[in-house]
């Protein structure tokens, strides 16, 4: 049974596109990078709750969360409507595997996100330890347009810190591709064809390199496809290590 605490907002941040992200402050237990957790309102006499990945760093106590707002969503409209210091139930204990605790170390640590699926990474990248257990980390973002990049300023601080380690790639799904920086297509065709690889001088093998996938849905199947039948991936388990861990979204 999911334990709640009262929650209170500190701030909003509205993107384009109805996506945004909330900032609020608790008291929950501690959560591991990567890890998710559940949001909760009272509407209608029904307590609506979703998952959602902290995108902060567990060391940071006020509790970010990115999402895009479902127009006939049951939740998303009234989290939208929030205003600083409302309150929201939030689940006092994170929940997931989607961390680095549950990998093995290894030269190259491949991120691949769509959208909000973005979110987990902020967090392990902010945490840091990711950089002290891998040689190189791949960051792989794709959305529509550069401008929904919403957390693209704090990727690029994280890069200061860590140049050498922290490799960014975008991926633009709607731009005309004007940029020689910017990748143009969908994630799983981009790795079929070996335009990523190529791109980022960088391969994708089973002997160095370890893929997490998070976003949409048909991202990860087909890309999952891809490396189980062409690259001898296989999926991580907490009791059989793979090398392709993943956290859908819905």
């Amino acid at each position: 049974m999911t334990e709640w605490s009262i929650g209170k907002i500190k701030d909003i941040k509205y993107w384009a596109n109805d996506l945004f992200s909330i900032i609020l402050k608790a008291k929950v237990n501690n959560f591991l990078a990567g890890q998710f957790t559940k949001l909760a309102l009272i509407i209608n006499d029904r307590k609506i709750q979703r998952a959602y990945s902290y995108i902060n760093s567990p060391k940071n106590k006020n509790y970010e969360f990115y999402i895009s707002n479902i127009n006939k969503g049951n939740l998303t409209p009234y989290l939208y409507k929030l205003k600083i210091n409302d309150e929201i139930l939030i689940s006092k204990n994170a929940l997931g595997n989607f961390t680095i605790n549950n990998i093995e170390s290894c030269k190259n640590l491949w991120m691949f996100s769509t959208g909000t699926g973005i979110g987990p990474y902020l967090s392990i990248l902010q945490d840091g330890i990711c950089f002290q257990k891998f040689k190189k980390i791949i960051l792989i973002h794709s959305v529509r347009y550069i401008e929904n990049f919403n957390y693209l300023n704090l990727v690029k601080k994280i890069k200061q810190k860590y140049s050498n380690q922290l490799t960014i790639k975008i991926i633009l799904t709607r731009n005309i591709n004007i940029d020689h920086s910017i990748l143009y297509g969908h994630i799983p065709n981009l790795i079929k064809n070996g335009v990523l690889e190529k791109n980022l001088g960088i391969r994708i093998d089973t002997n160095d390199s370890h893929v997490m996938l998070c976003g949409n849905p048909h991202m990860i199947k087909q890309t999952r496809k891809f490396l189980e039948q062409n690259k001898n991936f296989s999926k991580n388990l907490i009791n059989k290590k793979g090398n392709i861990t993943y956290e859908q979204y819905w």
